[in-house]
């Protein structure tokens, strides 16, 4: 598991090629990389724990163990962060009046969930997941799990509009332009310069900037042990959902992007994500899930190295440590954010149609095209309803919508085939 090859020199990719989950680039340009993951994944981490009342440095933490765990039961060959998941805001914000206790309950149901599925899906076979999860499927799981985070990314853009512009120059200019190791990490670099754009130009919070002030160098994460309760845990099912549709649709990218099946890892995806979710839910930490963000800089990079990974929860772990550094992420203004995250989100959903063209998906058929077309409205739209008290939002229906609808239409077309045919002999 730890004895990635180098890729060629270690110093450059040649056109057409990408580093793959058992290479390394040299170790200065891994590390540069695992840290260019940190700064992708921190915004979307970090800003779970905030809405949700959540100790920020103990998410982190939690997220950096989590993502060791994952390497490890996937055995090394599935590149991934895990970061806290959106899909817990809605329930953990509608639960905040039972307490901390109960939501992180709610966090561990969910966990212990996950694995279960992961389990299943362990014991079914790969064979599950082409059967349950085709290239139409998944590109439109990946695509809208991407282009659902659009109107994050335009709102973040809108509030800094200028500073959000820097950004994103940077990041397409050092990108494009950026010779070596600094065009490899042009989102880095693209959102330092932005922030200190912001700087001079007076667009950082005041009050963010006076919270750095005082925040202390270092600090012991605080930590808290779940509590039971079914009408949180209720609330908190749900998300399994889109755990598992993330989980797979990260999978299957990368399978994409790296031109080999991982189809036979997923369960242990699925496994390592339920852990780690299970283990935030008893020490404090929100739940996690494989980090969308992170896809982006991959295919940005075409770094799939799974040594920039154990660098990149390395350097969380450490930084969890640090109240000062946390305040000093908090200090990142939306413009950045927005800038970053155009980029960012847009790469996960053209790796959705990626995964159509790859598979050569027949849009002519119209099981493909309907429920496709359907699943990607849902998603982008954020088409959110409320079952009960249990509101799930647009990446959740439109997963679901196609998983169920998939299948049911594909055999309903067969049964029409079949009858055509019968009336015709």
């Amino acid at each position: 598991m730890f004895g990635w090859t180098l890729h060629g020199d270690g110093r450059r990719i040649t056109d057409g090629e990408v580093v793959a989950p058992h290479e390394r680039l040299t170790w200065p340009r891994t590390v540069g990389i695992g840290m260019q993951h940190v700064i992708a994944m921190f915004g979307a981490t970090l800003l779970v724990p905030t809405i949700t009342g959540f100790p920020v440095t103990t998410t982190l933490l939690f997220s950096g163990i989590g993502t060791v765990l994952f390497l490890l039961i996937t055995r090394g060959r599935v590149p991934s962060y895990l970061g806290s998941s959106f899909a817990f805001i809605a329930p953990l914000t509608a639960a905040q009046g039972s307490g901390p206790a109960a939501q992180l309950g709610g966090v561990v149901a969910a966990g212990v969930a996950l694995l279960a599925v992961g389990i299943v899906v362990r014991l079914s076979g790969a064979r599950i997941i082409d059967v349950v999860m085709p290239p139409v499927v998944t590109g439109a799981v990946v695509a809208l799990i991407g282009l659902n985070l659009a109107p994050v990314a335009a709102g973040s853009y809108e509030a800094q509009p200028l500073i959000a512009t820097v950004t994103l120059a940077s990041i397409l200019l050092v990108t494009v332009l950026g010779p070596g190791l600094i065009g490899r990490l042009g989102i880095l670099v693209g959102v330092v310069a932005g922030w200190v754009f912001a700087t001079v130009t007076g667009g950082l919070a005041d009050e963010r900037v006076a919270a750095l002030r005082d925040a202390a160098w270092f600090g012991l994460p605080e930590f808290r042990g779940p509590a039971f309760e079914w009408s949180v845990i209720a609330l908190t099912l749900p998300v399994v959902i889109v755990l598992v549709a993330e989980n797979v649709g990260h999978v299957k990218a990368v399978a994409a992007m790296t031109g080999k099946s991982l189809d036979d890892v997923a369960g242990n995806a699925l496994v390592g994500d339920g852990l780690a979710t299970t283990l935030a839910g008893l020490g404090g930490g929100s739940g996690t899930t494989t980090y969308a963000e992170n896809i982006g800089v991959m295919a940005a990079t075409r770094v799939y190295s799974t040594a920039a990974y154990w660098v990149a929860a390395a350097t969380a772990i450490v930084l969890a440590f640090s109240p000062k550094f946390g305040a000093l992420v908090f200090t990142v203004p939306d413009g950045v954010i927005g800038g970053a995250t155009l980029v960012l989100y847009g790469l996960i959903g053209i790796l959705g149609v990626r995964i159509w063209t790859d598979a050569k998906v027949d849009f002519t058929d119209p099981v493909n095209l309907t429920v496709a077309a359907a699943a990607l409205v849902a998603g982008v739209g954020d088409l959110t309803l409320t079952i009960g008290s249990v509101e799930l939002g647009g990446i959740a229906w439109g997963s679901v919508g196609i998983l169920v609808a998939y299948p049911a239409l594909r055999e309903l077309a067969a049964w029409r085939n079949k009858s055509a045919r019968g009336h015709e002999s």
